[in-house]
């Protein structure tokens, strides 16, 4: 499954930013108009591009907006950019000037490539020097472009063509969610997937639908199954071909390995999830930190979706409960929905855990788990905790897996 690559466009206000999305989009997306400040919060659109494939193209505010209310918008847009997986920065008139520079910077700082776009150049053409000195200073593509419909064509093609060869050169290595270390075709799979509150209304979670699909396509045989029915399985597996792998949900971790045969790896969707999408040595580094809270300590959860929340819900109610208890100290929690900003101000956490991530992008992950690491505070995964928990680091299935992953 393709990750969603998000492109967030940005400026100072009326430099045509809802425009160029209108029509990167082909729709009405944003609403455009003179008046300046027109676009509050971000406006997105999912879409899939020539070359590019599935984006999200996100219309952000101006980041030149006034007053209380005009700071908040443009820290919005500031916070879409450094987490962005490709930015477009429009400029106009050859001024590109301290707000274009400070959003240049900031670009820079967080690792997001970026392509400068010299808009309304049916007004005023991109000055030759300016151009050569952008691209000489920011070793970045600088484009003209125009928002008029009947000359916007030929400047729309070259736009998406280096839109397409920036993400591709930006790319990271491939990591496959399910790599041929752990299945290959033929190779048979369990997935003990638990049906209940926490579970969403008609469909499996998408960890599972993403390693379902990966296995598939891998060409594994693959067999999917409620944890009530582990002990038949295994039973009426006992006289043929026992099963490759076993895979299941983090909170039915420690029930299933106990279940699974010797010799058969057992691990969980959210711990490729994070292999997949997070810092994995990182998170694998800090889990023993589990063991080290004390009393008054306080651990941030962060969820990369929003959602309401169930008496079953494994971020806000089981791993609350499963930290207190296995530590057997008086712990606070803070919980983070979605991408919002994570509360860093002192006093510090003593541990994040991040969930699989599997709505958000690796940029967005990795950042977000950066900002926490440099300030020196651990922090592992879902998966990665319940399995500390409940002892699996020294089960041999759990071993065998992470072996195959080649990562432990």
């Amino acid at each position: 499954m393709a990750e969603i690559r998000n492109i967030v466009v940005l400026g100072r206000r009326n430099a045509g930013k809802s425009s160029l999305v209108n029509l990167l989009t082909g729709q009405q997306v944003s609403i455009v108009s003179p008046v300046k400040g027109t676009t509050t919060d971000p406006v997105r659109k999912r879409m899939e591009l020539p070359g590019i494939g599935p984006c999200n193209i996100i219309d952000t505010a101006g980041v030149d907006d006034s007053g209380d209310v005009g700071l908040l918008r443009s820290s919005r847009s500031l916070s879409e950019a450094a987490v962005a997986d490709l930015a477009l920065l429009l400029f106009t008139a050859n001024s590109f000037l301290g707000y274009e520079r400070n959003l240049a910077k900031l670009l820079e700082d967080n690792k997001v490539p970026f392509i400068i776009v010299h808009n309304q150049e049916d007004l005023d053409p991109l000055e030759e020097e300016v151009r050569l000195g952008l691209v000489g200073e920011y070793k970045c593509p600088v484009l003209r472009f125009t928002c008029l419909k009947k000359l916007s064509g030929v400047y729309m093609t070259e736009l998406q063509r280096v839109m397409a060869e920036t993400l591709e050169k930006s790319k990271p290595a491939d990591i496959e969610l399910v790599p041929e270390s752990l299945a290959k075709a033929g190779d048979r799979v369990l997935l003990v997937c638990p049906i209940d509150q926490g579970a969403p209304e008609g469909r499996l979670i998408l960890p599972q639908v993403m390693t379902l699909r990966a296995l598939l396509d891998r060409g594994a045989v693959v067999t999917v199954i409620q944890p009530s029915r582990l002990k038949d399985i295994f039973r009426a597996e006992s006289c043929s071909s026992p099963f490759d792998l076993v895979l299941t949900d983090s909170q039915a971790f420690a029930e299933v390995a106990a279940a699974v045969p010797e010799g058969i790896p057992v691990g969980s969707f959210s711990i490729l999830m994070a292999r997949l999408k997070g810092p994995f040595r990182y998170y694998l580094d800090s889990v023993s930190a589990i063991s080290s809270l004390k009393d008054g300590d306080r651990v941030l959860i962060l969820e990369s979706c929003t959602h309401r929340t169930s008496c079953d819900d494994i971020g806000r109610v089981k791993l609350p409960g499963m930290l207190s208890k296995y530590t057997g100290k008086s712990l606070s929690f803070d919980f983070v929905s979605g991408m919002d900003p994570i509360p860093l101000a002192e006093p510090l956490y003593a541990l994040a855990i991040q969930c699989g991530g599997c709505m958000a992008t690796s940029r967005q992950i990795i950042s977000r788990v950066s900002s926490i690491a440099e300030k020196g505070i651990p922090a592992t995964n879902y998966g990665m905790a319940i399995a500390y928990m409940k002892g699996l680091f020294e089960s041999g299935g759990f071993k065998a897996f992470l072996q195959l992953i080649g990562d432990y």
